[in-house]
């Protein structure tokens, strides 16, 4: 099995995991909790229209930021206070990659790095992308970082280049959450008051949760 690593955009039609650590692929594996399916969207005008047409709860967020009359906005704390049938989900980065891929889309984490990788495996045929979100085109740490969790439990496997790196860079777990704490992401986040939120991120497997892309939204594999 081909293991590669890339950012933004998925060039496979096999299967892919979105990796968007800091907040997006966190919030949805945790709101699978609480509510049967996740429906991202990007434009957040569209978001609020499918809202209501669904009577779904709404959350979402812009430069990480609450959206204004939401719900919620994207916290996997603040989304476990919640529950329903549906979650309306829009985010910066996490919702806005996964309508650009072509194949079969998981959403992972460090809460759900060892299921998520074990999913993929039962699910590809020759290849799994994990496709770090990044932020707007721009490399992010903490993707690189959740990526090298998840596909540390993919080692048995044809790592690519970037895979290996991003597995070597996982190997010290107290350096892994300094650099992540001090990451823009991270930075930005703390001081607009969600600094527990990216404490909540760092925490490895405490989910089985495997979010799975059907027919326009995310449900639990």
């Amino acid at each position: 099995m081909k293991v590669s690593l890339s950012l933004e955009k998925s060039d496979s039609n096999d299967l892919s995991i979105m990796v968007d650590v800091l907040r997006a692929s966190t919030t949805i594996t945790m709101a699978l909790n609480h509510f049967k399916k996740v429906i991202p969207v990007v434009d957040h005008k569209e978001a609020i229209k499918i809202a209501s047409e669904k009577e779904a709860i709404i959350a979402g967020e812009r430069r990480g930021a609450t959206l204004e009359g939401f719900d919620a906005g994207n916290s996997p704390i603040e989304i476990q206070k919640l529950k329903g049938k549906t979650l309306v989900l829009t985010t910066s980065n996490g919702t806005r990659i996964m309508e650009g891929m072509k194949s079969q889309i998981l959403v992972g984490c460090f809460t759900n790095a060892q299921a998520v990788a074990a999913a993929a495996k039962e699910l590809a045929n020759e290849e799994i992308e994990v496709v770090m979100a990044g932020v707007e085109g721009r490399f992010a740490i903490e993707d690189f970082l959740g990526a090298g969790e998840i596909i540390s439990n993919l080692q048995n496997e044809n790592l690519d280049e970037y895979g290996q790196a991003a597995v070597m860079a996982v190997q010290n777990k107290d350096l892994v959450e300094y650099n992540i704490l001090k990451s823009r992401s991270a930075r930005r986040l703390s001081e607009i008051g969600f600094k527990k939120d990216v404490e909540f991120c760092l925490q490895r497997n405490i989910s089985d949760n495997v979010p799975i892309f059907r027919e326009h939204s995310l449900e639990k594999y």
